[in-house]
């Protein structure tokens, strides 16, 4: 083939893909690494069916998705029966096994959820059905094949952690630091939000929960470059739901979440920081994103934390923004995004 006909080749297959209402991903695959703490929000169940629908796109890989909760117990059936809706049930899913980290409060109902497998499919339901989060991204890490992978966090930082501190095991001789160092390429986190304000508070994912010590660790020590990503807060998502069958897991999921938070519905919507987070792994900065450049994360676990720019102190860490302007625009792409059927279903 000449690269003329390449070219025209390509052509033809993005005016298909704009044609059937994808947006063109002109950029190579990204290997994806998930880490949820699904069920205490629904922007988790978002994010991971935006990963899904980029993975469609060929856009996006999912090497793997880890539940980093422990105190409800059923993250992990959730996030494998959406993983199934979308036709890609053998992606491997682990789960932190302990219990003094996580929301205590099961605002999803996903003991309903993750129990209900006549309905979604998935074979998994508690923690302990799952492989042990460490165990399993050693293993999955350990493959010769996986280079330069980004790993994801939309939870607590618990699972990093541990994988940062892990020994070397019958997957891999070396010791967590050395195998991050060998194959993540990039630390992408939904986390210090409102950093950029002097001490701009205490955030969910990095502090709550008690997560806070292990966020201040991985801030202090990562030994690949941090992605801080602030932006979402404002861009609503989950109406364009609606227009998907109830027993579909992304929309139930969705539905009762927001029916636990003061009794709202799909048309009341929720804000898409995780969705802020995938998109950026997958796309990087694209229309809506921008990233301010290089700095450096100060954690204090009392006051909160607050963004240096220019600052080389410690690891290699930039901190992303959401643009100005763009925030019906990102709300319209990513609704039209997770309520896309998935490309299983279509064919």
């Amino acid at each position: 083939m000449t690269k003329l006909d390449l070219k025209k080749l390509l052509l033809i297959t993005f005016l298909w893909i704009a044609i059937a209402g994808f947006p063109l991903v002109a950029q190579p695959s990204v290997k994806i690494i998930f880490d949820t703490d699904m069920g205490s929000d629904c922007d988790d169940v978002g994010a991971l069916a935006l990963l899904h629908t980029y993975a469609d796109l060929e856009a996006a890989e999912i090497l793997a998705c880890v539940y980093s909760s422990g105190k409800i117990p059923y993250g992990v059936g959730v996030v494998q029966a959406i993983n199934t809706y979308y036709g890609r049930e053998e992606i491997p899913v682990g789960a932190y096994q302990q219990t003094d980290i996580g929301d205590s409060v099961d605002k999803m109902d996903a003991i309903r959820l993750a129990n209900d497998t006549a309905s979604y499919g998935n074979t998994l339901v508690l923690n302990r059905d799952a492989p042990e989060l460490t165990k399993l991204l050693r293993r999955v890490l350990s493959n010769p094949e996986v280079n330069q992978v980004i790993y994801v966090t939309v939870g607590h930082t618990k699972g990093l952690y541990d994988l940062l501190t892990s020994e070397p095991d019958d997957y891999s001789k070396l010791n967590g630091k050395q195998l991050i160092k060998a194959k993540i390429s990039k630390w992408v986190a939904l986390g210090a939000l409102n950093a950029g304000k002097q001490y701009g508070g205490k955030d969910w994912n990095f502090y709550f929960n008690g997560t806070a010590p292990y966020t201040k660790y991985l801030v202090e020590n990562f030994p690949v470059p941090i992605y801080y990503i602030s932006a979402g807060t404002e861009v609503m998502t989950g109406a364009s739901l609606e227009q998907l069958a109830p027993g579909v897991i992304v929309r139930d999921a969705y539905v009762s979440w927001l029916k636990w938070y003061d009794n709202k519905t799909l048309a009341d919507q929720r804000p898409s920081w995780d969705l802020a987070a995938v998109y950026y792994a997958v796309i990087g900065e694209g229309d809506f994103l921008r990233n301010t450049g290089r700095g450096s994360l100060h954690f204090d676990l009392d006051q909160g934390c607050v963004w240096n720019p220019g600052s080389m102190d410690g690891p290699e860490q930039y901190y992303v923004v959401q643009r100005t302007g763009v925030t019906q625009p990102f709300a319209d792409y990513l609704n039209q995004m997770i309520s896309r059927k998935p490309r299983s279903i279509d064919n």
